[in-house]
């Protein structure tokens, strides 16, 4: 099964950097996926409609440059639109973004382990995404159920999707470190650092209501942060006040649960 995942690895990114070679102009939103991210994302639902339409045109500059396929299952469109959708939230406050750090990307049917194996037989299934290394550079695996699972449950301060897309921000810089130097100004530097380690001591003393994982390390925490931030903004604000603020200045945005 390993051989069989890494051949078709190396298959997806062979026919990825042949299409690569075209140039492919921006394809039109789609219309009925309006109704679709609707019913589907809460934060494309809390937008004007002024602010909906700049959605919809960056996730077909998303879509335009970065390749998706699926391993084992065949894509639907919804799939397509959660990746995307993952993408831009992010990095909705800035005027124009581009992931120069990611070439393609590969969304498994379900939860996989460290080998990169979805077998229903295999207990250690636990990873829902990973942004690739090394010869996977430019790379990202999502799995289906976690990416689905992000958008469906509004309540649970968790997405899939938003924390590897949040890693790729955090990695532009050259370093998977917790400290996106895109996004944020010099001076914030070491307060950020010092709101970092103060909230992962609360977390691994059971003291905070951010996820566990969270507490993991420096780059896990700014992911995990980032996914409570997006999913639950207003809880985020009452109960941690001065990280909202930060994650406010460093993605230039602050997501609601009312229209914006």
């Amino acid at each position: 099964m390993t051989y069989i995942i890494f051949f078709g690895l190396i298959l997806f990114f062979g026919i990825y950097f042949l299409r690569r070679t075209k140039h492919h102009a921006i394809r039109p939103f789609p219309e009925y996926w309006h109704r679709l991210l609707i019913e589907n994302v809460l934060f494309y639902q809390n937008l004007s409609k002024e602010k909906q339409a700049v959605f919809q045109q960056r996730m077909m500059q998303f879509l335009r440059e970065v390749y998706i396929d699926g391993v084992e299952m065949e894509l639907e469109e919804l799939d397509k639109i959660l990746i995307a959708a993952s993408a831009v939230i992010p990095v909705f406050g800035f005027k124009e973004w581009h992931y120069t750090n990611l070439s393609g990307i590969l969304l498994y049917p379900d939860y996989f382990n460290e080998d990169m194996q979805f077998s229903s037989k295999d207990n250690s299934r636990n990873i829902g995404g990973i942004v690739g290394n090394g010869r996977f550079e430019k790379q990202m695996i999502l799995s289906k159920k976690a990416l689905y699972h992000g958008f469906k449950n509004t309540t649970d301060k968790s997405n899939t999707g938003i924390h590897e897309f949040v890693h790729l921000i955090d990695k532009m810089d050259g370093l998977t470190d917790g400290v996106p130097e895109r996004l944020l100004a010099h001076q914030y530097a070491i307060p950020w650092l010092n709101l970092i380690h103060n909230e992962m001591e609360s977390i691994n003393d059971n003291n905070s209501d951010i996820r566990k994982y969270g507490g993991t390390n420096q780059a896990e925490f700014f992911a995990v942060a980032s996914e409570y931030f997006f999913e639950r903004p207003d809880l985020l604000k009452k109960k941690h006040p001065d990280l909202y603020r930060m994650l406010v200045a460093c993605f230039n945005q602050k997501p609601n649960q009312t229209k914006q």
